[in-house]
């Protein structure tokens, strides 16, 4: 080897100057086994008497045969060895001979016991099955085979044949199938002369011609015309020569051109074989009905309505007395053939119901409808639907004589003891009644009836015991009626405009299969369901009969005034929370309840201060009892009464809230001074309570005090280091006063303090756009949306901030990580309006309220795209459902409400100004 010409020393190894080391691989040094005969004498073989191996040891045994195997790396395998016989070349002595003879016998031995087990196992197997009785196959039909020695020849000619259904049958008749020959073939026979008969267009449309054409010599190529030719002419021919106007419409004759299904060979083969079968069946069982309807409806498919009709005819007078026959051929007929057909069906088969209601429909004069049922009624007095078909054609009067005698013929049919009381005046529907429960004592609607007769005629104390006797009657007879089962009766009692026999119902069968420390759960979960299903009197018996039971329960009577207000009266529901006040005297919210109810539905402030009143003696220590009188003077601009009633809390129920209410009683009155001294006395008092510091900060950005606003916040922040709001109160008055750079410090600190707080977020990218920061902005956001991915404030702005072409993907991307979020189903909404597809907007806006109703922000909204793009009707709609839940969230929201020019104002008021700043 030479390296830039120069020979390289003979031990020279490569890298060894540094460390490295030389090794030789198989490829250096060749094959591991190499040729023996290489390199003994010139023509490459060994010297005469070598032994391979002889110098280091091994030897070799005079006249053995040279072993020739392949013992290479490539023939072993580490399983099996070399593939070779080691021992091939080896002599056989007589041990060898006398081993394999041994091997042999035992081999053989082994096979014959094998033998006779397997066959032992087989006996044991097949008298098993038949112990079983489970004859094998061929001893199945012994006993036919020996009958058919009997069989005489004329039975065997008898015999129906079946068509022959082998592959070679099916290739034979593949290969003889005639196809249709294409249009262009046909065409090119144009070439040699050839001609058709077709239509001439030019002919007269009376001429003796089948379709009022003559006949004339037309080319292969006009077929397609002859066939639009043809259509023509039929829908001419059936034209009004007077009026000029079809008597078909050739709209309605296109579609049924349409509708027509093309028969294709397949389908053709397969009526082919039905029809073989079905008179395969036919012929070997006349008497069997469904063969004869099977085989006719095959035709009739088909579209051979008279091969139809005369195979059912036969059908007829081969099934006289099967009903479904006679049926069958009465639809296959014209309405005067299939009178005729029903006619003598019911002189074969009198007693058949199906026929005389068949023949009763195809009656078209009422008279006539009347005769065929009454004269069905002779024949059949026992059946309960020809007496409903009959009673229903006729007038009340002769229904109620019918009805007398549908009685007599068939007493246990509810339906028409029912129906006859209905018709009958107060004193025979009683009898009548009566009578029906002598027949029918175990039919609870019999019973529910009588109590919904005495309900409609003023006897409500009958309708109480009626029921009871009732359930006693039924409980007598062993007649099981679940709780669940009386309910739905109770539910059709109300459906039925019947209340109280509704609520005796549910007062008497209530408790029925239920636990004594199960009942209250139970039957609230009963009244909960009537209530979704729009049953209020249900529900309102289910809550009167629990709160006699339990009327100590708070939960039960805010869920009945709960109800009271959805489905009852003003005073109804003043009657159920005086009731409410006076069994559970000491719960709060029942008396805040009585009172708004009585102040903003019944418009009565004295008795509203009446019921405050009530509950101060009760309650004499309860904040919401105190701030609730406080409220009600303060918003009818009693100030000086609320005054005094807050000066009177302040000491009887000293709590953070009261001073708080108390200090803000005096900003709205503009009493600064005593604000302040309000708000100094109530810190001291109170220094933990965060909305005291926000007050007077407040207050002091109001006189322009600015340095003491920050004091305020500081201390506030350092008492109160988890308050939000107070945090992106004193960043704002940073940012007016002293820019975006202590602005942005305070809320990173903010940040730090409260992790993962959406608000904090939200605020320092606003802070940012403030500042006219928009990248920093973005990069806030894209790091907000990191730590809080599930925050719909977030992705809402996202959406905002976004170009318009990607605010589309973005909205997809907030739907996939926050779905029932309101932020953004009002963010996707705004999309869609801007993009002018009001619809789905719409749609957006109504599940954005549906959501959160006490989402103030999604409201307006709502209400300012109404005001945008919708009705004057919509407009209103939205405003009142909007002033019943009354919201009070949402950050638009809660900024209008609380100013002080607008804390008196009305919802909708509120509604309408928040809604002047909403923008698509």
């Amino acid at each position: 080897r030479t390296y830039d010409d120069v020979q390289t020393p003979a031990n020279y190894v490569a890298g060894l100057g540094r460390g490295a080391v030389g090794f030789v691989t198989r490829s250096d040094i060749g094959p591991a086994r190499t040729d023996p005969s290489v390199g003994f004498t010139k023509d490459d073989r060994p010297p005469p008497g070598y032994v391979a191996g002889a110098g280091r040891g091994a030897g070799a045994s005079a006249g053995a045969a040279a072993d020739t195997a392949d013992y290479s790396e490539s023939n072993f395998d580490s399983f099996s060895g070399y593939s070779e016989n080691l021992f091939a070349g080896s002599a056989r002595d007589a041990d060898d001979e006398e081993a394999d003879t041994i091997y042999a016998a035992v081999d053989e031995m082994t096979q014959a016991r094998r033998k006779r087990s397997r066959a032992e196992m087989q006996k044991a197997s097949a008298a098993a099955a038949k112990a079983k009785g489970k004859p094998v196959i061929a001893g199945q039909f012994a006993d036919l085979k020996r009958q058919l020695g009997s069989v005489s020849f004329d039975e065997w000619n008898s015999i129906p044949e079946i068509g022959d259904y082998s592959l070679k049958y099916k290739q034979r008749r593949t290969m003889n199938t005639a196809m249709p020959v294409p249009d262009a073939l046909l065409d090119s026979a144009r070439t040699t002369g050839a001609t058709v008969a077709a239509l001439d267009p030019r002919a007269a449309p009376d001429s003796s011609t089948p379709y009022g054409g003559a006949t004339t010599a037309t080319p292969m190529s006009g077929l397609s015309q002859a066939r639009g030719q043809v259509l023509s002419l039929r829908l001419d021919k059936m034209s009004d020569s007077v009026s000029g106007q079809t008597v078909v419409d050739p709209k309605g004759y296109l579609t049924d051109l349409n509708s027509l299904k093309i028969t294709t060979d397949a389908e053709i083969g397969d009526l082919k074989k039905a029809r073989q079968l079905l008179r395969s069946v036919i012929m070997t069982n006349p008497k069997h009905a469904p063969g004869w309807i099977a085989a006719a409806r095959i035709e009739e498919v088909a579209g051979k309505l008279v091969q139809a009709r005369k195979l059912i005819l036969k059908g007829c007078e081969a099934c006289p007395d099967n009903e479904d026959v006679w049926l069958e051929n009465a639809r296959l007929q014209t309405p005067d053939n299939a009178r005729v057909v029903l006619a003598e069906a019911v002189k074969r088969i009198p007693h058949s119901v199906k026929i005389w209601m068949r023949a009763a429909e195809l009656e078209e004069e009422m008279e006539t409808r009347k005769l065929v049922l009454r004269r069905a009624l002779e024949y059949i007095p026992n059946s309960v639907k020809l007496w409903r078909a009959a009673v229903e054609l006729e007038e009340p009067e002769d229904a109620r004589v019918m009805l007398h005698r549908a009685v007599e013929c068939v007493p246990r049919s509810v339906d028409m003891w029912l129906a006859l009381a209905r018709l009958e005046t107060y004193e025979n529907a009683r009898n009548v009644l009566n009578k029906a429960l002598e027949h029918i004592p175990t039919e609870p609607s019999i019973w529910i009836t009588a109590a919904q007769l005495e309900e409609a005629h003023g006897h409500s104390h009958m309708v109480e015991r009626i029921i009871q006797r009732a359930v006693k009657a039924l409980s007598a007879a062993q007649v099981v009626i679940d709780r669940e089962q009386w309910i739905k009766e109770a539910e059709k009692a109300e459906e039925s405009g019947s209340p109280e026999t509704c609520g005796a119902l549910v007062r008497a069968t209530i408790g029925i299969g239920v636990e004594d420390e199960d009942r209250k759960q139970t039957w609230a979960d009963d009244a909960d369901g009537a209530r979704k299903r729009e049953r209020p009197v249900t529900a309102r018996a289910i809550y009167a009969h629990a709160l006699t039971v339990f009327p100590n329960k708070r939960s039960l009577w805010l869920s009945a005034v709960e109800l009271e207000k959805e489905s009852g009266t003003p005073e109804s529901t003043e009657a159920l929370l005086r009731r409410a006040v006076t069994a559970v005297p000491t719960a709060e919210i029942l008396w805040l309840m009585a009172a708004k109810h009585k102040w903003r539905v019944m418009q009565d402030v004295a008795g509203a201060r009446t019921i405050l009143q009530e509950a101060f003696r009760v309650n004499s220590d309860s904040e919401e009892i105190w701030l609730a009188a406080v409220k009600l003077e303060w918003e009818n601009g009693e100030f000086d009464r609320a005054r005094a009633l807050l000066e009177r809390a302040r000491t009887r129920a000293p709590t953070a809230r009261v001073w708080m209410k108390s200090a803000l009683l005096e900003w709205e009155t503009s009493n600064v001074d005593a604000e302040r001294a309000l708000l100094e006395e109530a810190l001291t008092r109170y220094p933990s309570y965060e909305k005291l510091w926000m007050m007077l900060a407040q207050l002091h950005e109001e006189s322009g005090n600015d340095a003491a606003a920050r004091e305020a916040y500081h201390k506030g922040l350092r008492l109160c280091p988890a308050s939000v709001p107070m945090w992106c109160l004193a960043a704002r008055l940073e940012l007016r006063t002293s820019g975006a750079i202590k602005a942005r410090s305070l809320l990173e600190l903010a940040r730090l303090k409260n992790k993962g707080n959406e608000v904090l977020w939200l605020e320092s990218v606003r802070t940012e756009l403030s500042a006219g920061e928009e990248a920093l902005a973005h990069a806030l956001l894209a790091r907000a949306l990191q730590e809080c991915p599930t925050s719909g404030m977030l992705r809402s702005q996202e959406i905002a901030m976004a170009p318009r072409a990607a605010q589309r993907r973005k909205s997809v991307d907030a739907v996939k990580q926050c779905d029932n979020d309101v932020h953004v189903v009002v963010a996707v909404a705004k999309m869609f309006w801007r993009d002018r597809k009001y619809l789905k907007a719409r749609r957006w806006f109504e599940r954005a309220v549906s959501l959160r109703p006490d989402m103030g922000d999604a409201w307006a909204a709502y209400y300012a795209f109404e005001l945008a793009h919708g009705t004057e009707e919509q407009q209103e709609q939205v405003a009142k459902r909007c002033a019943e839940v009354e919201p009070n969230h949402g950050e638009s929201w809660c900024a209008m409400a609380k100013a002080k020019e607008n804390r008196r104002l009305p919802v909708v008021e509120v509604l309408r100004k928040v809604a002047t700043q909403v923008k698509p």
